[in-house]
């Protein structure tokens, strides 16, 4: 089990006087560095692409706040590292000192951004009227705009993948992709989202979709679609639990996907939150003696919670109970306090640079469709986010055996003795790669790993078409798990390009014989409901 952290304020705070000493002098010796050479007007950009451009090389004051600033927030930084207090304390601190340092940036400020005060000048006001124009319209959306929202269309040029919908509930639909090649596999993939977001991260542009990659591939692909579900809605989807959406959600999809595809086994894919939920929902099947999936994907997923990177700093028993008390009987756990939550992870790049363009310098954002899915994010039922928080996150109790159950079955990881394959991406912030790569340990099964560059979201959407960054493999189709995650490191293969080739050549081989593709969607049991993307995607949070 995880050790439980506490949040007991207040906490003793010291530091070693000789540290301390030392920390001031190298803050002395270096102000008086910069000093010089302001007096002298030799004080050149910092390495800091917020301070980079032309204005900022101009303009010698404006240089001596950014040094004066970075000067600050190292010193800030060294203090908290030097502190005497335990761990989850110090991760706390300097969570919290980073949010103060970025939101304290020269470039948040009109009068301190030479920038932001040229445009002023050159348009005569205009860019600071816009800026204001851009603030009133956020805040009307109640959220900060990272993107152009006005160009993107869910099934036009987002989600846009030929289909339809063969099933519904009050927690999901399931969508059938039409087949693109004369013939396909026997077996199909069924894809399961995370529920925090909409599932079209998986289907983003032509061009930019796993959907269609795999769908090119000769593969029938399925994929659930989340409810996003709205305050003071019937059907008591508020008081959801863990066991509802792997009964209601997974094993049904899984189930319908079956039926329609005429195969007793198929194949299934979770992305995030929707792989722990669908080694979860396939765990509970195992323990009734069920084996409905012959081989399984994992992306950026956590089994084990042994380490959850930055957003351990939000993991302690006090906010476990805190959400308990607030929303374990029922209730929503909004989109806008996740998204807010997800953004201040990364605030220099997902909030503060976007204060600055967007309202001080009056420009619109730039049209991305990661970033207009980012802001799509969904509300999730209080009793299921409490549970998935105190027994992944909290306790850690999903990688044992028997460690949680689910509609009072006891469910056991180890018991998936399928082919899975694994991947995390190296940068990820949200799903360290290596708590991925330990999270295999959990499966008693053969696991390919596969380890991406770049982060959370951008390395797993990596199409072939572009070929862009790389990947890292080891040699064999599965890995030794006894192996610690940096030895495994050391023995792999970098391979340039897309990894998704490499998961479309493992999934052909536990995918069956081909066949005649079918151009009818759905069955005479599951008819057609609507074309694709379907109803349950278009809801925004509210």
């Amino acid at each position: 089990m995880k050790a439980q952290q506490t949040s007991q304020w207040p906490v003793p705070v010291s530091i070693a006087p000789d540290t301390l000493t030392e920390i001031q002098s190298e803050l002395a010796r270096d102000w008086a560095q910069v000093c010089e050479k302001a007096q002298q007007g030799q004080l050149e950009c910092p390495k800091d692409r917020r301070f980079s451009g032309e204005a900022w090389a101009a303009s010698q004051p404006a240089l001596l706040a950014a040094h004066s600033y970075l000067l600050s927030a190292r010193t800030m930084f060294r203090m908290v590292d030097a502190a005497s207090v335990p761990d989850a304390v110090r991760s706390r601190l300097r969570f919290s000192v980073m949010q103060w340092v970025e939101a304290m940036s020269p470039t948040n400020f009109l009068a301190s951004n030479p920038e932001a005060l040229g445009l002023f000048l050159q348009t005569q006001g205009e860019s600071l009227q816009a800026g204001m124009r851009n603030l009133l319209s956020d805040l009307q959306k109640g959220r900060l705009s990272q993107t152009d929202e006005s160009g993107f269309r869910l099934g036009e040029n987002l989600a846009a993948s030929q289909g339809a919908v063969v099933f519904e509930n009050r927690l999901m639909q399931v969508i059938q992709y039409a087949p693109s090649t004369p013939s396909v596999h026997a077996r199909p993939l069924l894809m399961v989202p995370p529920c925090i977001n909409k599932f079209y991260i998986l289907d983003l542009q032509p061009g930019n979709s796993l959907v269609e990659y795999a769908v090119s591939q000769g593969l029938t692909v399925f994929m659930i679609s989340w409810r996003n579900p709205l305050p003071n809605e019937d059907g008591g989807i508020d008081a959801c639990t863990w066991e509802d959406y792997l009964e209601e959600g997974v094993l049904t999809a899984v189930k319908v996907a079956g039926a329609i595809s005429g195969q007793k086994q198929i194949n299934a894919l979770g992305f995030c939150v929707g792989g722990t939920m669908l080694a979860s929902a396939l765990a509970l099947a195992k323990a009734r003696g069920e084996s409905p999936v012959a081989a399984l994907t994992l992306l950026t997923t956590m089994l084990d919670f042994c380490d959850t990177g930055v957003l351990d700093v939000f993991v302690d028993e006090v906010h476990a109970q805190w959400r308990e008390r607030q929303l374990g009987a029922g209730g929503l756990m909004s989109a806008r306090e996740l998204n807010t939550t997800f953004s201040f992870l990364r605030p220099s790049e997902l909030v503060w640079n976007y204060v600055a363009d967007n309202y001080l310098k009056g420009r619109q954002p730039a049209p991305f469709d990661i970033l207009y899915w980012n802001a799509d994010s969904t509300n999730l039922p209080g009793p299921f986010f409490t549970w998935y928080f105190r027994n992944t996150y909290l306790e850690n109790r999903l990688k044992d055996p028997g460690g949680v159950s689910v509609g009072g079955v006891p469910i056991d990881l180890g018991a998936i003795d399928v082919p899975c394959y694994l991947y995390g991406s190296r940068e990820d912030h949200i799903v360290p790669w290596r708590s991925a790569y330990l999270s295999g340990r959990a499966l008693g099964a053969p696991v390919r790993f596969v380890l991406g560059a770049s982060g959370h979201i951008a390395g797993v959407v990596n199409p072939p078409s572009r070929n862009k960054r790389s990947y890292q493999v080891a040699g064999g189709e599965s890995v030794d798990m006894s192996q610690e995650p940096d030895n495994w490191l050391e023995r792999t293969d970098t391979i340039a390009g897309s990894w998704w080739p490499d998961l479309a050549r493992w999934l052909k081989t536990h995918s069956g014989p081909m066949r005649k593709a079918r151009t009818r969607l759905g069955s005479t049991r599951y008819p057609v409901i609507e074309d694709a993307p379907g109803r349950y995607v278009r809801v925004r949070a509210t």
